[in-house]
């Protein structure tokens, strides 16, 4: 008879509803949920509620008609979009530029972040890591004003130095064969250090037992990077680069804005540009916003892709 009512005690949670479980959890970590509050208002004000405005996409905006008083067109800014003479020329250049990235600057923060890792000496590495991570909160004006100190044929350090040297000034900047390189110079110098922040937090977690049993196997410090540190990092690297290839329809905007001019806008015309000029020097809101409807569509289907690959190469995905 204890032994029935004891059954019976420990099923009686099973027939609350869920809704009432979840209450109780939400009750019981009460504090934990406040504090997620301020990002799941910022996800809903910032990234769910503008959602509506992708019907603009398939609608004739006029500001005076209001949202949903302009006239509903179908596909015709999409027909536009992709009719353009410069869409293939923005295309290119967006993923040139992404490409590059991909190439030179995705692997620079796990090579910076293995280096860190190995300085023994901490208020060394500490001093490192605050120079690396530095860039990341400069502003893209600042950049930008820093490349032209440093790269311009008038007053730029480097051709000051060329021409000291009995050489000719280059036109880094208004030359397009340098365009796509300088961009992911400046992407490089600016986010590498930030982007080893999620390595060098990954390596943490590594059991320091698994090195010193490698060393007592007699392995040097190639082979323990090599065995150890990268296998443990993998994870992250297939996630983040799934991530990246998402963003493949994505350059940033103000940094070509800036370092933009007439002599090289065959090479730094990208999608953002685009959209900023039709949508808002020239007041075509619905094409704006096919724009940005296109470049959520491809980067999609890239990290679908790329996800899928991912795991059935045997490797976690994001999902």
């Amino acid at each position: 008879m204890e032994t029935s009512k004891a059954v019976l005690v420990t099923r009686r949670p099973s027939n609350v509803g869920y809704g009432s479980r979840l209450w109780n959890r939400m009750v019981q970590h009460k504090y934990m949920y406040m504090l997620a509050i301020p990002g799941i208002l910022f996800f809903l004000i910032f990234k769910f509620v503008p959602l509506w405005g992708l019907m603009l996409a398939f609608k004739e905006y006029n500001p005076y008609l209001g949202f949903t008083g302009s006239e509903w067109v179908g596909l015709k800014h999409f027909n536009e979009l992709f009719s353009d003479r410069n869409f293939y020329i923005m295309l290119r250049n967006t993923f040139a530029i992404n490409i590059f990235g991909l190439i030179f600057m995705f692997p620079m923060p796990i090579l910076l972040a293995l280096m860190l890792n190995e300085v023994r000496h901490e208020f060394f590495k500490r001093i490192n890591q605050s120079v690396v991570y530095l860039p990341h909160f400069l502003s893209w004006v600042v950049v930008a004003s820093m490349t032209f100190f440093v790269l311009s044929t008038d007053v730029g350090i480097v051709n000051k130095l060329i021409t000291d040297s009995g050489g000719e000034s280059i036109p880094f900047l208004s030359n397009p064969n340098y365009f796509w390189a300088m961009i992911t110079v400046q992407n490089m110098w600016k986010e590498v250090g930030w982007g080893t922040i999620i390595f060098l937090a990954a390596m943490a977690g590594v059991d320091p037992q698994r090195y010193e049993a490698a060393v007592v196997d007699g392995a040097t410090r190639w082979r323990q990077i090599w065995h150890i540190t990268l296998p443990a990092i993998r994870p992250t690297i297939f996630i983040l680069l799934i991530l990246r290839l998402g963003q493949m329809a994505d350059v940033g905007f103000e940094q070509i804005l800036l370092m933009m001019n007439p002599l090289v806008s065959s090479l730094a015309e990208v999608f953002d540009t685009y959209a900023y000029t039709q949508g808002i020097l020239k007041g075509q809101i619905s094409t704006g916003v096919t724009v940005g409807m296109f470049k959520g569509v491809v980067g999609f289907v890239l990290v679908m892709v790329s996800n899928y690959v991912v795991k059935k190469l045997g490797h976690e995905g994001i999902y």
